[in-house]
Order: C-alpha cells, then structure tokens, then sequence
C-alpha cells in the first residue's frame, strides 16, 4: 500500500534545454557557417592575393575592431535596447586621447583615457535611459552628434599625430607569426561574452529582460540596474575600439570610425540577434563579423569602391532584418 503522505523525491528542472542534433545543424549558426564558407571559396578564385597568410591577417582587421563592440551591443540589443553612438564614443576617445599626446602622455595613460572615456560616454547614455526613461534610439541619435560634435569642434580640419611606438602595438602588433594582438582580444572577447550570456544568470536575466520587462520587474530582476550595465559595456568596448583603431592608423581625426554604428548592427543582426530583443547568440555575431570582414576584404581586393561597400551593407541590413519577418508571414499564411 502507498503512502499517500510521503513527499515525492524531488526533480531537476535543468535552466536550459539541450538542442537535438537536427535543430543544430538548421540553425541560423549552421546556415551562416555555409555562407562564411562559400563566400571565402568565391574570394579565393576571385583574386590570386586572398589566401596569402598575410592577406589573411589583414582580412582580420576588417571586422576584429568592430566584432568587439558587436559583442557588447548584442547583449544590448537582447535586453530590447540600443546604442547607435558607438562610432562617435570612438571618435570622441580618440580625440582626447591625441589631447594628451600633445601634452606628452604615455601609452599607458593614452590607453586609459581610451577606456575611460568610452566607459563615460556609455554610463551616460545609461543614465538618460534608465533614470530618466527616455527611448534609447532616441538618446543615443542626441549623442552620437553631441560626442562627435565635440571631436570637431576640438579638432575641425586637423588631425593629431605623434603616437608613441609602443602604443602601436595594439593596433599593428603581433602576437605570434600572422596573429595579430586586435584577432587575440577578439576571440578572447568572443569567449568570454559567450559565457556571461549562455552560461550565468546575468545572461538568463538579459533574455528575460529582452522577452518581457515588466514580468521580469515583477520576478526581481533589476531591469533597470542590469540596462545601465549593458550601456556601458558597449560604451567601454567602444573605448577599447577606440584605442585599437587609433594604434592602426596613428593618428586621430574627428571623422574617425565614421560609419562604424551601422556595420555593428548589422553584424548583431545577422548574427541571428532579433532587433525585437529576446533572441540571439554569441556564436551567430562571431561568425557575423566574420562573414563581413570576409565581404568587404574581398571586394577591396578587386577594387570596388567604398561606396559600393556602404550600399551593400544597407543592403544587407534591410535584408536580415525583414526576412525572419516575412518568413513568419509565409509560415502563417500555410
């Protein structure tokens, strides 16, 4: 006879489900996977120079720089915000740190004010969201022409010169043969956002903010502190962009990185992140930027111009983001 009082055993309910082999291989990361591969196939019959190693480690420069920033805007994007003033955080941390070689700053100091600034610049737009509840497209289109605005007017038609050597490490060094120093901190990055968003309940709490905010308000989730991070992670990742662009070229000027929002979220949505918040994967913008950099470093091998490049990735951008929707619209229509 059963024992009616007894306590069941208690069960394990796992906080994330295994995907089964199937859903793996048609995923969104698979699918890109195949692209990466066809598009790098195509620019290696399209010029004799692609598969040169040293070819191959300047392809990394096209994306490793923006990847960084990718990363953190992904999570921002995720949460149900974003940020289109990275660009011009970068442009604004470059100019001060040109100010401070001009009064005979160090490379550690430049280093610093590169972060610094860009962590600033991102605790402010934190701030006008999350404490004054403004929409975050709409704060950040005000920055990104105050920030940049301030650049030009510090600089207007000049450009600040005179970098140390050893600052140009970060943006030309080596590590180790064809290894450069910016493809290291990338994929370094890429791990380490892998694990604070798939693998730690701050991760868990971003998607849930993403999904639903009010219901995770109400489950004792700290929307708000949690947004204010994410703004400055990706204003802090703009800083170190900063720091890595302005190494690479050795100089500064207030049109710097100009573009560079665009290109960022378009890595973030094609990597699989929905621009609704909610969805997305570390693993998809990885191999996002990879595919860019593999885009636009071929068609500058073949001499298209720059111009061509920005329609293509507006091009691009539409596309990624209006074909989950009509697909669903297909799929409901069956």
């Amino acid at each position: 006879m059963t024992d009616i009082t007894s306590t069941p055993a208690p069960r394990h309910i796992p906080d994330r489900l295994d995907r089964p082999f199937s859903s793996a291989i048609f995923s969104w990361e698979a699918l890109l996977v195949v692209v990466a591969v066809a598009i790098f196939a195509i620019n290696s019959f399209a010029s004799p120079y692609f598969l040169d190693p040293y070819s191959l480690s300047d392809l990394t420069f096209n994306f490793t720089e923006k990847g960084l920033i990718a990363f953190a805007m992904a999570l921002l994007i995720i949460s149900g915000e974003i940020d289109l003033s990275v660009a011009a955080i970068i442009a604004l941390a470059s100019t001060m740190m040109g100010m401070a070689v001009q009064a005979g700053a160090g490379t550690p100091v430049l280093v610093l004010i590169g972060i610094v600034v860009g962590l600033g610049c991102g605790a402010f737009n934190g701030l006008l969201v999350t404490r004054l509840g403004l929409p975050s497209i709409v704060v950040t289109i005000g920055t990104m022409s105050l920030f940049r605005g301030i650049a030009f007017i510090i600089l207007g038609d000049q450009a600040y010169k005179g970098y140390p050597e050893s600052f140009a490490f970060f943006g030309q060094g080596y590590v180790w043969w064809v290894v450069s120093f910016e493809l290291v901190l990338f994929l370094v990055a890429a791990v380490v956002y892998w694990f604070v968003l798939h693998r730690t309940s701050f991760g868990r709490r971003v998607f849930a903010i993403g999904n639903n905010p009010v219901a995770a308000q109400f489950s004792g989730v700290r929307v708000g502190r949690i947004k204010f991070t994410l703004f400055c992670l990706t204003g802090l990742m703009s800083g170190i962009a900063s720091v890595l662009i302005t190494s690479r070229l050795g100089s500064t000027r207030p049109s710097i990185a100009q573009g560079y929002e665009l290109e960022v979220i378009t890595m973030v949505v094609l990597g699989g992140v929905s621009i609704l918040g909610g969805a997305g994967s570390i693993l998809g913008v990885v191999l996002a930027a990879f595919i860019m950099g593999l885009v636009t470093f071929g068609l500058g091998l073949l001499n298209v111009p720059g111009i061509v490049m920005s329609i293509f990735i507006g091009l691009l951008l539409i596309i990624v983001i209006a074909l989950p929707i009509v697909w669903r619209r297909l799929r409901g229509g069956r």
